[in-house]
């Protein structure tokens, strides 16, 4: 199966710019190379990330957030998507037409995204599972953005809304690099949720964080789920993972040129790329403050809140 997988998933890929000289056919892919080169790693594993026979995930969506989850890193620090390299581990169970499926999942993304699928690996292994590298680019250093850059008295803003189980969410690399241009001091992706992410943010910048939880902007459905389990509203929206929206701190200075920016990413939207997505403005949750790593979250009436991160179960 691994010979005529390999060559029916090169039939179904497009290379995008003019980047890649050599890819999926030749031993290694051949890459013109731009100042700065930005890469990271993401992997999904079937009975950690998902399961199969979920009647509201298909082989096509486990292919967009494979490559969604690595593209929305590369958002996270204001590069601009290049190429991905997607090693799929293929189990007896899952024959050759599914593991096709996965892939056009993620070209479908890779065609919205500007990426190049320019190679990979096909092996048989004892679960389902895509290994995805991708590589962003810049042409300088400055003009990406880390997390430990956060500094006191930074405002702390999200991206579009929070808690929802969209099936293809699209990562927000345009609005990374706006805000990175805009002069975000620290930015994040929220693949592991606010909860988690924003601790992560913290510690890294040796700031705290101080998050209004009623000020979380909520996704579709959020407010009517948690009634029916009777928890408050912002709780889905904080510790829920996979959301790929940014959390960002910038100076007050910089807040109206980081909202006009992100005016016109959403007005420029089509909404009909495949990928279920209203736009992505600004919501002010909170503020920067000196003091010990961590973070705050606050209630309807102020008191401190505990929150659980969200993980992937083993």
């Amino acid at each position: 199966m691994e010979r005529s997988l390999i060559e029916s998933i090169a039939s179904e890929l497009r290379a995008r710019g003019s980047r890649v000289v050599r890819g999926i056919g030749d031993d290694a892919a051949v890459v013109r190379a731009r100042p700065i080169c930005v890469t990271s790693v993401d992997t999904v594993v079937e009975g950690v990330h998902f399961r199969l026979g979920d009647p509201s995930l298909d082989f096509s969506d486990i292919g967009w957030r494979a490559l969604a989850g690595a593209l929305s890193d590369l958002a996270a620090m204001g590069a601009e998507a290049g190429e991905a390299y997607i090693a799929l581990g293929v189990p007896s169970h899952v024959g050759e037409r599914h593991a096709l499926e996965l892939m056009r999942g993620a070209e479908q993304l890779a065609a919205i995204t500007g990426t190049t699928i320019a190679g990979g690996d096909v092996a048989g292994a004892p679960a389902l599972f895509a290994s995805v590298t991708v590589v962003g680019w810049a042409e300088s250093e400055d003009e990406l953005v880390g997390r430990d850059g956060a500094r006191a008295g930074d405002l702390i803003g999200v991206t579009g809304r929070l808690g929802g189980r969209r099936r293809r969410r699209a990562p927000r690399l345009r609005e990374g690099r706006a805000l990175a241009a805009a002069g975000a001091h620290a930015m994040i992706d929220l693949s592991d949720g606010l909860a988690t992410d924003a601790e992560h943010l913290a510690s890294a910048s040796g700031v705290h964080l101080r998050i209004d939880l009623t000020a979380l902007p909520l996704d579709d459905g959020v407010a009517q789920a948690a009634a029916k389990l009777r928890v408050p509203p912002w709780r889905g929206a904080a510790e829920h993972g996979e959301d790929y929206e940014l959390c960002f701190c910038l100076s007050s200075d910089a807040r109206a040129h980081a909202e006009q920016a992100l005016r016109e990413i959403s007005d420029d939207r089509t909404g009909s790329d495949g990928a279920e997505d209203d736009g992505a403005g600004i919501t002010w949750v909170g503020r920067v403050e000196a003091g010990d790593p961590g973070v705050s979250f606050s209630d309807e009436r102020g008191a401190d809140v505990r929150l659980e991160g969200f993980e992937h179960r083993w």
